[in-house]
């Protein structure tokens, strides 16, 4: 393994699922200005549109998640070729 290539400033972090409120915590070099307590102890929070306890994968089930209005965009797009 080369040497000098790997980051250095590994430290626990906090991603929240905003689909479900679901956060957990895990090692992370990413950077963020907003924190959340959990369990009494403040960590950096970054937020997560989807993960493993809201991907229809993982859960088995289908679930429409359109946080960013892309169905409704890509609807107005194309109603114009609707007959």
């Amino acid at each position: 393994m080369k040497k000098g290539i790997h980051p250095e400033n590994y430290r626990m972090v906090a991603f929240k699922d905003m689909s479900n409120g679901d956060v957990f915590l895990t090692k992370s070099t990413a950077n963020s200005k907003e924190t959340i307590e959990v369990e009494g102890v403040e960590y950096p929070l970054l937020k997560l549109e989807i993960s493993r306890t809201s991907h229809p994968f993982y859960t088995g089930k289908s679930k429409l998640v359109d946080t960013a209005g892309r169905i409704d965009k890509f609807k107005n797009k194309y109603a114009k070729f609707k007959k």
